[in-house]
C-alpha cells in the first residue's frame, strides 16, 4: 500500500508567524501577492478572537523534485529574503500575511477600503464592545489612520486619539501588534487604571484577557503538510483544487440542513421542483425584458432573502424583549448576519416568507421607477436586501408619492455615499428600524444624516464597477435625458430596444490626440448614456464634427436642426456651446457642476465643496494593479 504523502497537524498560530518572520515559512514566488482589504482583515481578526476556525492551509516542503522560486510574506525583514524556507505555503497565503501584518510586524499596514482608497491603518480591539455579548465582535475591531486618530467633519473634529499608550488605556482601545506580547502594555494598563475606584477597568482587562487575548495565544491552524517526495503532478493538482475548489459551505446550506431534521425542503423552496418554479426562478422572471434572459432581481441569493426574513424575525424578538420592560444590553440586536441567519427558527421562516418575497417584487419595481434596468447597472447589489425589507414592512404605503420621495432620497444616499461595499450588516439592521420609522414622521435615517458627497469625487469615477457611477448614469436617464440622434428618452421600451449604454462625449481617440490624460477624459464627467447607433456616428472625431454630422444628416439618418440637437444636448446636462467649441476644460468644469447640482437635489443635501482632502488614494484599478501596488518592500 502506498504511503500518503501528506500529513494533517495543528500548529500554533504564533508559531505559524514567527516562521514567516524568519523566512522558514515562504511563498512560491507564482502566489498572488497580498489584497485583502480592511474589511476582510477585520473579520479575521475578529475570528482569531472568538476562536474560530478560519481554515486549514497547505504547505510544501522544501527540497524535493519540486522546486518553486521562494518569496516571504510582504513585510518580513530583509534576513528573510536569504534564509533557506523550511516550506511554501501552497494556500492560506492572505491570511496568513494579514495575520503577520496585523499582529507581529509592528508596523502600519497598507490596504484598502470599500470605498476603494488605499489607506494605512492600525488595528485595534475595542475592549468594551468586545466583552459585550449584544455586540458583532467585527464591530468591536477598529481601524484608524497611520497617525492613530480619527477625525469626522472633514478632519477639523477629532473622536479618537491614539497617539500614546495612555489614550489607548483611556479610552479601552487594545492594540491587535500586541495580542501575543500583552506584559508591557497591561503593566501600562494597570498603572494607569491604579486605585480602589478604578477595579471595575481592571477586572474588564482580566476578563478581555482571558476571553479574547488567550485565544490568540493558543489557536491552533489545522496545516496540511506535503512532504519532499510528492510529485509535481500531484502538486499542480493540488494547487489548481486549493484555489478554484468549490462553493463553501455558506449560511443558506447550514440552515437547510437544520430545517430538514424538522421536515421541511428548503432547497426545493428556493430552486423549485419538477412540479413547480423555485423561488430563484420567480425572481429571475420578475420584470425580465422580452429579448432579455432575466431581470433586475435575479442576482438575489438565497442568503439575501434569509437575511431579509432575519430583520423581521430579529426586530420581532427585540419589541418582545421591549413589551418586557428589558433595554440596553438585555435587548436582542436586529441583525441579518450569519449568527442570526443559523438562529432562525422553521417557524419564524414560514412567518414571514411570503411579506418577504413581497418585498423583493418591490424592490425590482422601485428600481426600474429609477431606470436602473439591469443588474449590471445595479449601483449596489448589497443595497436590495434592507430595500426590499423596507418595502415588505411597509406594504403598499410605497405607492404614495410623500413615502416614495423619501424612500428615493434614502437609496440614493446610500448609492452617493457609497455605503454598501462591504461589512453591511449592521447597516442594513439599522435601515431597516430607521427607516420606516423616519416615513412614519421619526429623526433622519443614519444612512442619510451621516452622509456627505465629495464634490471632487465627480472626478475619479472611472470604473462601471463604482456604484456612484452607476448612480448618476441612472439619474441622468431618470431626469429624461435623450439620444443625441433618435431624442427618445431612456425608457425601459428605449433602454433594451436600442442597446443604450454609457459613452464619452469627448471621444477616447479625440482626447488622446490632444493629450488629455484618461484619468480625466475617462471620468464620468464625460460620459452619458447613448444609444450605439448613436455611438457609432459620434466615433473619434471632435464634438464639433459629430454635431455637424447629426445636424446634416445622412441617407439612412435624416438631419436634426439645430435648436432641437441643443435641447438633446441640455437633457443630458451639457452646454452645447462649449461642446460646439470643443472647449473640453470649460466643459468638465461646467457640467461638473451641473451634475453635482443633479447629485445634490436626489440626496436632499449638498455636496462638500472644500479644500479638505479625503483620506487615502483615489484607487480604481483592476486587481493585478492593486495587488502589485500592495507588494511592499522587505524592511
Amino acid at each position: 500500500m502506498a504511503r500518503s504523502a501528506f500529513q494533517t497537524n495543528p500548529i500554533a498560530l504564533r508559531e505559524l508567524l514567527d516562521d514567516c518572520d524568519r523566512g522558514a515559512l515562504q511563498l512560491p514566488d507564482f502566489q498572488r501577492s497580498w489584497v485583502w482589504d480592511e474589511d476582510r482583515i477585520k473579520s479575521l481578526i475578529a475570528s482569531i478572537s472568538r476562536a474560530f476556525p478560519v481554515g486549514a492551509l497547505m504547505t510544501l516542503e522544501t527540497g524535493g523534485d519540486v522546486e518553486f522560486k521562494p518569496r516571504p510574506v510582504e513585510g518580513a525583514p530583509r534576513s528573510a529574503q536569504s534564509a533557506v524556507p523550511r516550506a511554501l505555503l501552497l494556500d492560506g497565503q492572505q491570511r496568513m500575511t494579514s495575520l503577520y501584518q496585523v499582529t507581529l510586524r509592528g508596523k502600519v499596514v497598507e490596504t484598502v477600503t470599500p470605498k476603494n482608497k488605499k489607506v494605512k491603518r492600525w488595528f485595534y480591539i475595542d475592549i468594551r464592545k468586545a466583552m459585550d455579548p449584544s455586540c458583532d465582535r467585527e464591530d468591536a475591531i477598529v481601524g484608524v489612520p497611520e497617525d492613530r486618530v480619527i477625525r469626522t467633519d472633514f478632519g477639523r473634529s477629532e473622536v479618537l486619539d491614539l497617539t500614546t499608550p495612555e489614550r489607548e488605556y483611556e479610552t479601552l482601545m487594545y492594540p491587535v501588534s500586541q495580542v501575543f506580547d500583552w506584559d508591557s502594555w497591561q503593566d501600562g494598563f494597570q498603572e494607569h487604571w491604579r486605585g480602589d475606584e478604578h477595579s471595575d477597568a481592571r477586572k474588564l482587562f482580566k476578563a478581555f484577557k482571558q476571553a479574547i487575548l488567550e485565544n490568540f495565544k493558543d489557536y491552533r491552524v489545522p496545516v496540511i503538510a506535503l512532504d519532499r517526495s510528492t510529485s509535481k503532478e500531484a502538486v499542480c493538482v493540488v494547487f489548481e483544487k486549493v484555489n478554484t475548489g468549490g462553493k463553501p459551505l455558506d449560511a443558506f446550506e447550514l440552515v437547510t440542513a437544520m430545517y430538514a431534521a424538522e421536515g421541511h425542503e428548503l432547497r426545493k423552496d428556493w430552486f423549485g421542483s419538477e412540479k413547480a418554479k423555485g423561488r430563484l426562478s420567480r425572481f429571475v422572471e420578475t420584470l425580465r425584458p422580452a429579448d432579455a434572459t432575466s431581470g433586475i432581481i435575479a442576482n438575489v441569493t438565497n442568503t439575501d432573502f434569509l437575511q431579509a426574513v432575519s430583520l423581521f424575525y430579529t426586530r420581532e424578538k427585540r419589541r418582545e424583549a421591549e413589551q418586557a420592560n428589558k433595554s440596553g444590553k438585555d435587548l436582542p440586536s436586529v441583525s441579518g448576519n450569519r449568527q442570526a441567519l443559523l438562529n432562525l427558527p422553521l417557524a419564524a421562516y414560514k412567518k414571514y416568507e411570503a411579506q418577504v418575497e413581497t418585498g423583493f417584487i418591490h424592490a425590482a419595481k422601485f428600481l426600474h421607477m429609477l431606470h436602473i434596468y439591469r443588474v449590471f447597472d445595479l449601483p449596489y447589489q448589497s443595497q436590495i436586501v434592507p430595500l426590499a425589507a423596507i418595502l415588505a414592512d411597509i406594504g403598499t404605503a410605497w405607492e404614495h408619492d410623500t413615502v416614495r420621495t423619501k424612500l428615493v432620497q434614502w437609496y440614493w444616499n446610500g448609492v452617493f455615499g457609497e455605503l454598501y461595499g462591504s461589512a453591511v450588516d449592521s447597516r442594513f439592521a439599522r435601515d431597516f428600524l430607521e427607516v420606516p420609522a423616519w416615513l412614519n414622521g421619526g429623526p433622519e435615517p443614519t444612512t442619510i444624516s451621516e452622509t456627505i458627497f465629495r464634490a471632487d469625487r465627480l472626478k475619479t469615477m472611472r470604473m462601471r464597477l463604482s456604484a456612484a457611477y452607476k448612480g448618476v448614469n441612472a439619474l441622468l436617464m431618470r431626469d429624461g435625458a435623450r439620444d443625441f440622434r433618435s431624442g427618445q428618452k431612456f425608457d425601459h421600451t428605449v433602454f433594451f430596444g436600442e442597446n443604450v449604454d454609457i459613452h464619452h462625449i469627448f471621444p477616447q481617440d479625440w482626447c488622446k490626440t490632444n493629450g488629455i490624460k484618461p484619468a480625466i477624459y475617462d471620468s464620468i464627467i464625460n460620459k452619458t448614456p447613448l444609444s450605439y447607433r448613436t455611438n457609432r456616428i459620434i466615433g473619434g472625431v471632435a464634438p464639433s464634427e459629430y454635431l455637424a454630422k447629426l445636424e446634416g444628416g445622412n441617407s439612412a439618418t435624416p438631419p436634426i436642426k439645430r435648436e432641437r440637437l441643443d435641447e438633446h444636448l441640455e437633457s443630458h446636462f451639457i452646454n452645447p456651446d462649449l461642446l460646439r467649441s470643443d472647449s473640453f476644460e470649460a466643459f468638465m468644469s461646467d457640467r461638473q457642476k451641473q451634475l453635482l447640482a443633479l447629485i445634490e437635489d436626489a440626496m436632499g443635501k449638498r455636496a462638500y465643496t472644500g479644500e479638505i482632502r479625503e483620506e487615502g488614494e483615489d484607487y480604481e484599478s483592476d486587481e493585478a494593479t492593486l495587488e502589485a501596488d500592495l507588494t511592499m518592500d522587505a524592511a
